[in-house]
């Protein structure tokens, strides 16, 4: 079976023939707010049979659509921030009510924001740190102590991100651990539009092949979860996509219709293998990414850091400059 990499879970979910409800160990639900623009996914996945279908740990896996996260509409990026608070809180609540976290209000939350900041499309962890309004130095805490650390990529550090967050949770004992991330998609139209939260961690690199120590409570002792949202699409997803229509395209012309008849005939597995032995000699493992990708993150590290605020503290950071400003 042919794979093309994603740290999406609802396009696993989409991978399946049918509706992708009816995958044995995997429970779907889908629904949209009165009046509002974001579509809501949960992908739950209850066993290992699940696990095994999915490629992917067992958890919930809640994905955020939100196609005008795009453009620069701020009340629309407000939304989403509330949105996404509303899904963490929940989150917290479920791990509470588990006993994976103290059932206070003040408990100790680490921030991540994994990535490298020098490569625009993995500098969105970072950027969301850079937001992040820190208080655990600080005499006043707003209910929740909030700590964050960006710890750079491997090629920097020599260091696996899982050793070095070992020895910060070591010192810090935090509760909660939040992890942020880029992630790789199936789909170009998801690029920068959808956001994944899950309460299974986060393995670094995944999406694109390059496995690393994961980002677990198995790995780290404290529970994890992780926000990520897609910047990368590989060049084979994208081909693989238009295969159809220019299949299409070529057999209804007399020049081209055996070529078009020879596509239409190949199945899924046999069509992405062909796309991957014409482009695999010429680019290698080639990733793209949208040409304004910096203000996507620019916009997106703003939006999920206030979505972080508005589910751990008091009020968010728009919230508290307001009511400075009367």
């Amino acid at each position: 079976m042919f794979e093309i990499r994603t740290d999406l879970a609802v396009e696993e979910k989409e991978s399946f023939p049918g509706d992708g409800g009816e995958v044995t160990g995997v429970s779907l639900r889908e629904w949209r707010k009165p009046f509002s623009k974001i579509k809501l996914t949960e992908v739950a996945i209850l066993d290992e049979q699940g696990a095994r279908a999915m490629g992917k740990p067992k958890g919930v896996y809640i994905t955020m659509e939100a196609g005008a996260l795009a453009k620069g509409d701020e009340d629309y990026h407000r939304e989403v921030s509330e949105e996404l608070a509303a899904q963490l809180k929940r989150m917290a609540k479920e791990l509470k009510r588990q006993k994976k976290i103290p059932d206070r209000k003040d408990i100790c939350v680490l921030a991540v924001g994994l990535g490298n900041p020098s490569v625009t499309p993995d500098s969105l962890g970072p950027k969301v740190l850079g937001n992040l309004r820190v208080n655990r130095s600080m005499d006043e805490r707003d209910g929740v102590v909030l700590s964050g650390i960006v710890p750079g990529v491997m090629a920097q550090t020599g260091m696996e991100t899982a050793e070095i967050l070992k020895g910060i949770i070591h010192e810090t004992e935090p509760d909660l651990l939040i992890a942020v991330d880029a992630l790789a998609a199936r789909s170009i139209r998801r690029l920068g539009t959808t956001i994944q939260l899950t309460d299974t961690g986060i393995h670094p690199g995944s999406g694109v092949g390059n496995h690393r120590h994961g980002l677990t409570m198995e790995n780290l002792g404290v529970p994890v979860l992780a926000i990520g949202v897609p910047t990368v699409v590989g060049a084979a997803a994208i081909v693989y996509d238009t295969i159809s229509a220019l299949s299409k395209t070529l057999a209804s012309y007399v020049q081209t219709h055996e070529m078009g008849d020879f596509l239409e005939q190949l199945d899924p597995d046999e069509q992405y293998q062909l796309i991957n032995e014409l482009l695999e000699p010429e680019f290698g493992s080639l990733y793209v990414t949208p040409p304004d990708i910096d203000q996507t993150v620019k916009r997106l590290g703003y939006t999920i850091s206030e979505g972080i605020h508005l589910a751990f503290m008091a009020r968010g950071v728009r919230g508290e400059a307001a009511s400075q400003g009367r």
